[in-house]
């Protein structure tokens, strides 16, 4: 898996976005989301500008190793939010293949595993209000649901209308005539459904 664009932003987000070159406080430069030379391309040098583009551009390579050691170290599945809030755990901790919510998740407890997250809130031996409130959003995040598209039974008049409207959606770029016939066609179903509809039947 990789990580969404949705996650690209939470990450940047808590990371920070710094469109210029800047001392990270060890007085290593970096750029965009805690991009360093260190990371990979592009090396980074005083007085470099980029944009917001380029810097989730960089991001997004810069996790390609986070994201590997997330496939390789989960055993079971888990959906694309699941994997975004792993994804911006690692990147920030380095801590999940040793953490009690990487043992609890490849158990099945998803809960647990959500839950576990919360505990990785500490630098130096402090409680730190910023990683609290970051375990706290990924937490949400992996236990959020991803939407899915509504399912039509089928058979009834809905899936009936879908399935033409999808028929005639598809066909029209190379058939516009096939509105008409695809119109004439819906009238005479609705025609009908009423009809027996009065009758009782």
């Amino acid at each position: 898996m990789k990580t969404s664009s949705n996650g690209l932003s939470f990450i940047a987000q808590q990371e920070g976005c710094i469109l210029h070159t800047y001392n990270d406080g060890t007085g290593v430069l970096t750029i965009g989301v805690g991009h360093t030379s260190a990371a990979g391309p592009p090396k980074v040098q005083r007085g470099q500008t980029i944009t917001k583009e380029q810097a989730y551009q960089i991001l997004a390579t810069d996790l390609g190793k986070v994201e590997a050691q997330v496939n390789t170290l989960v055993r079971v599945p888990i959906n694309q939010n699941q994997f975004d809030a792993l994804v911006s755990f690692h990147f920030n901790t380095g801590a999940l293949g040793r953490s009690t919510a990487l043992k609890k998740l490849n158990q099945g407890d998803y809960n647990g595993a959500a839950d576990a997250l919360l505990a990785y809130n500490r630098a130096g031996g402090r409680v730190l209000p910023g990683l609290s409130k970051r375990r706290a959003l990924e937490r949400q995040m992996f236990l959020s649901k991803v939407p899915q598209v509504p399912q039509v039974p089928s058979g009834s008049p809905t899936a009936v209308s879908v399935g033409l409207g999808g028929i005639l959606a598809a066909s029209f770029h190379s058939h516009p005539w096939y509105w008409f016939v695809g119109g004439a066609l819906v009238a005479g179903l609705v025609i009908e459904f009423i009809y027996y509809k009065s009758r009782g039947k």
